[in-house]
């Protein structure tokens, strides 16, 4: 789709017809048959957020957009599908386009797409928002997909882990790969998070791996010494996800 509000926006900062052409990558045939329509329906910028590149599409070409009926995704199996591992909203796209494709039919763009199934699921309670205190808890894992290091010289390809940890009201992450997924391992990456966030939150959430849990019941946690040492140096708890829970 031709980007109107860029087209529009860099007029009214002065810049010539070839220069908005480049920038947006259309003709400047184009470029001066928008120009020319919107002074005829006396737009000028600032617009309206609401008058998006659709709207003045269906504005200025009004036969065109009648054509452009776009297909509806299914947002509950877009849903069903987020709740597999390693499915994003990006694969689902791909998946929706070719589904359009073989159909006729015309499909959203992926930003339109991600934004439409975020709407519904906020409009259906998809999902549910959880409120974190800033600094009270950092979560941490091994990825669970190994990587592979690729020597460009020898070819040989190495397995590689992913330590993540993200403080969930901010968002702000650590990762780092290693070599291994040993207990040693495993506390020099809270070491090194430490010092990357330049702070220690209050509890620290793992999941339920034989790297720092020795055994986790309903009534009982026992963590492993060295990990259990750990927390203690830097004064915070380990509270582990509940068994079968690793979305905690």
């Amino acid at each position: 789709m031709v980007n109107y509000r860029e087209i529009l926006r860099l007029s009214n900062l002065g810049y010539t017809q070839r220069q908005i052409a480049a920038s947006v990558r259309s003709s400047r045939n184009t470029i001066s048959e928008i120009l020319s329509l919107a002074d005829g329906y006396n737009l000028a910028w600032p617009l309206d957020p609401a008058l998006t590149d659709q709207a003045l599409q269906s504005l200025f070409y009004p036969e065109r957009a009648s054509r452009l009926e776009r297909k509806e995704p299914d947002y509950q199996y877009i849903h069903n599908e987020l709740a597999k591992d390693n499915v994003t909203l990006a694969l689902l796209w791909s998946e929706y386009c070719e589904s359009c494709y073989s159909e006729g039919s015309t499909p959203y763009m992926s930003t339109q797409f991600c934004d439409k199934y975020r709407k519904w699921a906020r409009l259906t309670k998809a999902t549910m928002r959880i409120k974190h205190k800033p600094g009270n808890a950092i979560m941490v894992d091994w990825a669970g997909t190994v990587l592979y290091i690729y020597d460009p010289v020898t070819g040989e390809s190495i397995e590689a882990y992913l330590f993540v940890s993200v403080l969930p009201c901010s968002w702000y992450e650590y990762v780092e790969p290693c070599f291994d997924m040993k207990s040693e391992t495993w506390i020099a990456c809270h070491v090194y998070m430490y010092s990357y966030f330049g702070g220690v939150t209050r509890l620290i959430v793992p999941d339920i791996l034989k790297t720092g849990i020795d055994k986790n019941t309903w009534y009982n946690t026992i963590l492993n010494r060295s990990y259990s040492e750990m927390a203690d140096y830097y004064d915070t708890t380990v509270v582990p996800a509940r068994i079968d829970h690793p979305q905690d």
